[in-house]
């Protein structure tokens, strides 16, 4: 989100922020905040509170981020349509059978499909599920997230010595919805799949709540001499990282966009993902890594890269040489900028 907003700012846009998340003050942001347990980003008045500000701003269009559950999110969306402002709202998560429930619901209770929304997704994986609750009413397009394609490049190929082990890398929040133990016992099937005379080692960036569950996987497994979770980096520290990773692993399947995968591929590392996730709008199989319909594809794929270097090195070539152009700040900005001129625009 900041990116973004730096992004619009640089293009010329003025851009004001409205979030019920607690924080130091900054130029442009409006923080509607309530002491609650836990600093939750709601308001219990926040509806009131943001018809208050829109009214006295009067944008020329309200762009509302969201994810799964997003109370002051939806808040915002019904103080737009009440204020009488076009209204875009960016999907960040897979909706999964529960989520679409509750949207059919609140479909039906509040009509919210007759508001005159645009919808944006960031994948067209994230996309099908708000497109099948919307229905027509509502068009969903994909605009992806951005990035500084540019600055996530290596020149450098990686070459590794006969005895240098395969560099396996992830990175990500180490918490159980992302099923991080999971990800230890891919590793560990796709190291028996490898041959003994191959090396192969692992690292694991990020932290979270499952962390010291993964330290015992490690031990428990034997896995700690060659599986390492270092904790939380820096993006300066990703870049140095992904310099020396030959393969890079995004196994949740229901992973709505995956920008770590999205820097490792731009940064020209082979990405091995699901299929069934966002992952997909910019891998495609054998061209910028391998995607699994299923936890065992995703182990075969990870230990074929490990055990074919010439597959491994070709696809690292090509994710040199071309950018996800989707991705890049220029489209997104004009994906943007279409949507807002489409909610801005009479509608029959």
């Amino acid at each position: 989100m900041a990116d973004l907003i730096r992004v619009q700012r640089e293009a010329g846009h003025q851009v004001e922020v409205a979030t019920a998340t607690p924080g130091k003050p900054l130029p442009g942001v409006h923080r509607i905040v309530a002491k609650l347990p836990f600093d939750l980003p709601v308001h219990p008045f926040g509806g009131a509170h943001l018809l208050r500000l829109m009214a006295a701003r009067r944008p020329d269009v309200v762009h509302v981020h969201t994810g799964a559950v997003s109370p002051f999110a939806w808040m915002g969306v019904r103080a737009a349509v009440r204020a009488g402002l076009p209204a875009v709202v960016t999907v960040h998560s897979m909706w999964d059978p529960v989520t679409r429930g509750v949207y059919r619901g609140l479909r039906l209770l509040f009509e919210w499909h007759r508001w005159g929304l645009v919808g944006t997704s960031v994948s067209e994986a994230a996309a099908l599920p708000v497109r099948a609750v919307a229905g027509r009413g509502v068009p969903v397009h994909v605009v992806s997230n951005g990035l500084d394609v540019s600055g996530w490049r290596s020149s450098r190929p990686v070459r590794h010595g006969p005895q240098e082990p395969v560099h396996v890398v992830a990175v990500g929040r180490l918490a159980p919805r992302k099923q991080p133990v999971r990800l230890l016992r891919l590793l560990r099937e796709a190291r028996a799949q490898v041959p003994g005379e191959t090396p192969m080692r692992a690292t694991v960036v990020g932290d979270g709540p499952a962390r010291s569950q993964m330290e015992r996987y490690l031990r428990a497994n034997g896995m700690s001499g060659w599986v390492s979770l270092p904790g939380r980096y820096s993006r300066d520290r990703i870049r140095e990282l992904l310099a020396s990773a030959d393969v890079f692993v995004a196994p949740a399947p229901r992973e709505s966009f995956g920008l770590a995968a999205l820097e490792a591929r731009s940064a020209g590392v082979p990405v091995v993902a699901r299929a069934q996730s966002g992952v997909a709008d910019f891998v495609r199989p054998g061209k910028e890594g391998l995607l699994g319909q299923s936890f065992d594809g995703l182990v075969a794929s990870v230990a074929r890269l490990v055990r074919d270097r010439e597959l491994r090195e070709a696809i690292a070539a090509h994710n040199r040489e071309t950018e996800p152009v989707r991705s890049s700040w220029p489209a997104v900005l004009e994906g943007f900028e279409q949507c807002y001129a489409e909610a801005r625009a009479p509608r029959g």
